[in-house]
Order: structure tokens, then sequence, then C-alpha cells
């Protein structure tokens, strides 16, 4: 049976931890902090108007949140940093609007997801700090997020991730200080990461995984905090005849496309669509292959997807992100835009977009033209990252494509943008969300030794999704009893 983390497992490990994080001054935020950053003390508040957005503080443990202050260095909370992406830049009518991940430490949404799988073990007892180093398997933004939430929270951490991923991910990781192990292959190339965490568990034996694709932390602090921050978003640009339609993910871990749980209790009627890649369409089509798309689409379906809850699978070719990455970086691709008619505050503000962000952005064009959307419909959508961390992809395309173009700029906006079609596209039947559950066989029972009772209790059991998401509560009064014992 699925088991919760909801009670101490070994008070001596609980001790060790206590006694680091006395030592060095750690306290640890609540979940509902983190989704309410107003309930920080005004102690805390303080001593962050001194630390940038990326130190090596452990106060910046209460800088994951939606609510950053957009600045890079000495921030307060405020308002949920979101994008509203204007009918003049997609085409349709429906209102498109990106919560936006820059203004997470290390500039990705994934320390909060990484957070919520570290801290529960954390305070029951599960992992010691003095002798467990923490292993983040990813394929970029989840091994950065870990290695930055472990150095803040006195931790050892090992990335793993794809080698053909973006230098700039190896070079923080490499200046960060954690141990860095490069599998073969690129984004899609998940099968080789799981082999090196088998690997680890066989011949090192101080070694915890924490693999984002089966950690329901991952799932569940999406679900409290970013599919909260949806809701306040939308409460806020609402009218009386708003209509919270969509709420578009790539899947990735599973993590992110979690807050859609959570919208479906307040807004029972909302569609949960799915974006991956179209070079790698394992949801669409039991497909596969590799892509471009990086942080998304691993051949794969995660153990902790609810796929009962999604609605809409939509697949983007790689090469539609790539052209509109230098369309929104390169001078002239801004200056076309513009030109365009396109609101300059707009323009100067898309590099707040990466890839898979463009990926999502795209995913809800397509969505808003498949239901006849209008005026009255919000969609909304997650930039996970931003361009900062794929400059030198940009610049890659350059050297493979020559100069950006203004004439370049024109075919890349009317093609990849206003040409956006509905092809690609699967609304879900029960049966189709009983397909896209049961792949889930192949690689979690025969390969990584899941047990098969398990994931009929997740297709079956009614109840065990909402058990799983009601989870934070519990790790809240864990974290406050954890703080008292440290005494800080």
């Amino acid at each position: 049976m699925i088991k919760l983390i909801d009670h101490v497992v070994d008070k001596k490990v609980l001790e060790n931890a206590v006694k680091r994080y006395r030592e060095r001054g750690i306290i640890l935020p609540t979940f509902a902090q983190q989704k309410d950053p107003s309930l920080i003390s005004g102690k805390i508040l303080d001593k962050l108007r001194n630390i940038g957005l990326w130190d090596l503080d452990p106060l910046n443990l209460f800088r994951i949140t939606w609510h950053n202050e957009p600045k890079e260095r000495g921030g307060q909370f405020g308002d949920v940093n979101y994008m509203i992406i204007p009918p003049e830049l997609t085409g349709v009518k429906a209102k498109i609007v990106a919560l936006i991940g820059k203004w997470f430490p290390t500039g990705a949404h994934k320390v909060g997801a990484a957070y919520g799988c570290l801290a529960p073990r954390i305070t029951t007892g599960q992992f010691d700090p003095l002798y467990n180093k923490a292993v983040w398997p990813s394929t970029g933004n989840y091994c950065r997020g870990g290695a930055f939430d472990s150095y803040l929270m006195g931790c050892t951490a090992v990335a793993i991730l794809p080698e053909e991923m973006s230098k700039e991910r190896f070079e923080w990781l490499h200046e960060i200080g954690a141990e860095v192990i490069a599998t073969p292959g690129c984004e899609s190339n998940v099968k080789e990461i799981y082999d090196k965490c088998w690997e680890i568990r066989r011949t090192r034996k101080d070694c915890i995984i924490f693999n984002q694709f089966d950690e329901f932390g991952n799932a569940c602090w999406h679900y409290e905090i970013t599919g909260a921050a949806i809701e306040e978003v939308f409460n806020k640009i609402k009218n009386k005849k708003s209509s919270l339609f969509a709420y578009v993910s790539a899947t990735g871990s599973a993590g992110t496309i979690a807050a859609g749980d959570y919208l479906r209790t307040k807004f029972p009627r909302i569609k949960v669509v799915a974006s991956e890649a179209l070079q790698c369409p394992t949801l669409l089509l039991n497909g596969f292959g590799g892509h471009r798309i990086e942080g998304i689409g691993d051949k794969h379906v995660p153990w902790i997807h609810n796929t009962k809850n999604t609605d809409m699978v939509t697949a983007i070719d790689d090469e539609m992100c790539m052209r509109l990455l230098r369309l929104f970086n390169e001078e002239k691709g801004k200056k076309s835009l513009k030109v365009y008619g396109i609101p300059e505050e707009i323009v100067d503000n898309l590099h707040l977009l990466g890839i898979s962000s463009i990926a999502n952005i795209l995913s809800a064009i397509k969505t808003a033209k498949y239901y006849e959307l209008t005026e009255n419909d919000i969609i909304f959508t997650v930039a996970t990252d931003s361009a900062d961390m794929y400059k030198s992809r940009v610049c890659e395309l350059n050297d493979e494509r020559g100069n950006y173009s203004e004439i370049q700029a024109k075919i890349d906006f009317d093609r990849c943008i206003l040409g956006e079609t509905t092809d690609h596209m699967l609304e879900l039947r029960y049966t189709d969300k009983r397909r896209i559950h049961n792949l889930k066989y192949y690689t979690w029972i025969e390969q990584q030794g899941k047990e098969l009772e398990d994931l009929n209790q997740l297709w079956y059991d009614r109840e065990i999704w909402g058990e799983i998401f009601a989870q934070p509560a519990r790790w809240d009064e864990l974290i406050e009893e954890f703080n008292q014992m440290t005494g800080l």
C-alpha cells in the first residue's frame, strides 16, 4: 500500500538533524509560509533585505515561493509573479496567463519540488545530514534545485543529469560544490539516469535518492503552493464573466501538473492539459524519441502523475520552440514583434520564458483554438524557468543557422505562433486515461521494483490521491516541532 510520510521514523537520525540545524542556524519554512509569505516573521523579513535571491544563505528557503519581489537582491514579498500573454501575440481571444519561475532562487521553480521531497525526510528522521548524501536525478532544473536546497539545509548533494543538457546547468552545479554525474543522452534519456541510481543504491550506502518522478513531495508542493498561486492570480484578474477554463502544464516529472488537482477542487469544470514534445509523444501515442524541450517528456509516465485528472494531451514540435527562443531573445526578433503592435512591455519581458515555457504557451494556444474559447476564458500555465538558462542554446542556433534576421522573425511569428493548429491533440476518454496509467507498469513495476498492488491502488482507490495531497498539513506540524527542537 502507498505509504504516507506522517511520523518520526528514527529518533536518533532526527536528533542528528536537529544538532546540525542548531549549529548552522537553519530554520525550515512551513508549506503554509511558502504559500503565503505574510506568515513569515518580521525578524526573518528584516534579514532577507541583505540577502541576494541566489545567495547560499539558509534564510533563502523562505524565498521558495511564487511571491518573491522580482529583484536580484534584498527583495521582500508581494503578489504572485505572472505575465498575461495578450491576443496580439497569441492570435487567440482567450487570455493566457503564465506564472513566472525566474524569481525563485536558482531561477526555476524546481527548488520548491525539491524542498517538498527533502523537508519531510529531514523532520521525520529519514535523512541524516551528518551522514547521508542527497541524490537528485534529473534532466536539469530539479537537480539544480535539489543541490541548492541541500546546501541551504546542511546536506551534501549528488546531481545526476544527461550529458547533453545546457552547459549553464553543469557550470552552476560545479560552482555550488555538488558532485555531478553526467549520464549518456539527452532530455528523454531518463532510463540511463535510473540505471545510475541503481548503481548508487548497490555501491553507496550513504546516498538517499530523491527521484522527482516517484516522490510525492514533488506533486504535493505544486498542489499546495502552485495551485493556490494560480487561484490567487485568477481572483485578482477575473471579472464577472471570467471562466478559469484550463490549466496547461508540460508533464516532465508530473509535479507541476499536480496543481491541476488542486484547481479541480476549486473549479470542477476545468480542463487539465498535459503538454509534451511531438518528438517524444509518450502520452499521445505511446511514443518515444529524443527532443530539445529541456525539462519535459521522458519516454515514460511518472509514478506521481494522477492520470485520472488529465483531460487533454497536446504535443508540441520542438523546432517551433527553438525558433521562438530566437524570436523572443534576438534583438531583430523583438524589434519585429513591436512592429506587429505587440506591447513593448510584453516584448521586453519575453526573456522570462524558457524553452519548456514556450512549449506551454503553444499548448495553451492550441487549447484555446480547439475549444473555440472567447475573451471571457482564461488559460493558466507555468513558465518554469527563463531564457537565462538557455543563452548557450541561442548561440548554438546562431552558429548553426546564421545571424537572425527580421525576415526570419516575421516567418517565425507567422508560422510558429499565429499558424499553430489543433493537430497532435487528444481529448482523453476514461479508457485513454487508463491506457496512460497502465504505461507506468513497464517503468515502475518491471524496471524500478514497485509493487503492482500500489499501481492498482493509484487507479482504483478513490481516496488515495486526496490523502497524498493532504500531507503538507501534517508536514507543517512536523516542521514546527523540528524548529522548536532546534531552539531557533
